[in-house]
């Protein structure tokens, strides 16, 4: 049996667009690591007749629906009178563990317990109630029998805030896990860089078509992780299923190579550290065009003092050739914009710092270019102990995502590099 679920957002705020919606995702995740697909995502405003109406679809079609939102203190949140409505409730009851967090989250705020406080321990007579211990509005459980809407249906409401909701989410798991027959799901991805989407689809389409019919396989491309290859099976044992997945990959690694950057959820960065960590080796940067982001990336993980040993954010042509010394008359020639100056960048830095290996970036990240190097240019340096090798790259996002995408192939460059360098001594 596939159990089918639905995730409803209940707030104008998110359809107006003045919060954004993350419980959702955070709920899918989880209900996918069951075995558990959410068949739709929603939002519906603060209208009672709505709220009644999208619910009552809802459970028609899923046996599990999710709501988040509307659950507050004040007159403007009406979920609960309407999930009340929905269950034929004949009246309310206040649930005694609710209201002893309540007065217990008032009392560290040294604030009173008023009655629009104490209403919300109040739930419809047809709910059972999960404690909110991180909150004063309690997690309502609705059950509905199979006479109602064709099938045993239940409706989750979980409170809007996100990290109440997100809290409520493993009580919300265990109860369904109690009620329903899950199935065993099993995920592995490995990460790629350095090639699109599209030809990554078309270089590994034989493979994709060779995947056994319970295996499914994802794109999920991202400007600072390259393209996320997920294999998926649902059901079955899942030794089983990760030994599959794992030939699966073995086989693709004959295929891209160096392209496939990890067999784990990881970031550039974080393949970076691993390649540096250990090894005593250090690493440096020079950025022009990526203003620090490179740095940023580097020092966004934990111990990377440890052999990262710094920057230089030479954004103006004087702090290239006075910091850096990058000669003045390669950057007239050659401009500010080249192979040239990308590998003299580099071996500055490198040379300042005393690193093992340095990597540069000059470039132009927005808007303007000219015939020589049209907008979205850039060049990349990278340099260590067996010379400096330069690499060009064009790309047409704007401004931030431009930078975002050089900053992390100036990590795969240096990564390819390194792996190349081990790989020849």
């Amino acid at each position: 049996m596939n159990i089918k679920a639905s995730i409803c957002t209940i707030r104008d705020e998110i359809l107006i667009g003045q919060i954004v919606d993350t419980n959702s995702s955070h709920i899918a995740t989880e209900l996918n690591a069951i075995g558990i697909k959410s068949a739709k995502m929603l939002s519906i405003g603060d209208s009672h007749d709505e709220i009644i109406s999208t619910l009552e679809a809802e459970l028609s079609s899923n046996d599990i629906v999710i709501t988040t939102g509307g659950l507050g203190p004040t007159k403007d949140d009406i979920t609960k009178a309407a999930l009340g409505e929905l269950s034929g409730s004949t009246g309310y009851v206040e649930n005694a563990q609710q209201l002893e967090i309540i007065r217990e989250i008032l009392s560290g705020r040294h604030l009173e317990m008023l009655d629009i406080n104490r209403a919300q321990a109040s739930v419809p007579n047809t709910c059972e109630v999960i404690p909110n211990k991180l909150g004063t509005a309690p997690i309502m459980v609705f059950r509905f029998p199979a006479e109602r809407f064709g099938h045993i249906a239940t409706l989750y409401s979980l409170p809007g805030v996100p990290f109440e909701a997100v809290g409520a989410i493993p009580a919300i798991m265990d109860d369904i896990k109690a009620h329903y027959k899950t199935t065993d799901i099993f995920h592995k991805s490995i990460m790629t860089f350095g090639i699109a989407e599209s030809a990554l689809a078309k270089l590994i389409e034989p493979w994709e078509d060779a995947l056994p019919e319970d295996m499914h396989l994802a794109y999920l491309p991202n400007l600072s992780t390259g393209v996320k290859l997920r294999l998926s099976i649902y059901g079955g044992n899942k030794e089983d299923e990760e030994s599959k997945i794992d030939k699966a990959f073995n086989d693709l690694k004959e295929i891209l190579g160096d392209n496939i950057y990890s067999f784990e959820e990881e970031t550039l960065e974080v393949v970076i550290r691993r390649l540096l960590y250990q090894s005593g080796e250090t690493l440096s940067a020079a950025e022009s065009c990526t203003g620090g982001m490179i740095s940023h990336m580097i020092t966004s993980v934990s111990n990377s003092s440890n052999y990262y040993l710094g920057s230089v954010t030479s954004y103006a042509i004087p702090v290239k050739v006075n910091v850096l010394g990058v000669d003045q008359k390669v950057i007239d020639e050659c401009g500010v914009v080249s192979s040239e100056v990308a590998a003299a960048m580099a071996e500055g830095v490198r040379k300042l710092t005393g690193s093992t290996y340095a990597v540069a970036t000059t470039g132009l990240a927005d808007k303007y270019g000219d015939e020589r190097n049209p907008a979205g240019t850039v060049w990349f340096g990278v340099t260590g102990p067996h010379g400096t090798i330069t690499v060009k790259r064009q790309h047409n996002h704007d401004r931030k995502r431009n930078i975002e995408r050089f900053a992390a192939t100036a990590l795969d460059l240096l990564r390819r590099y390194i792996l190349e360098e081990r790989k020849n001594k």
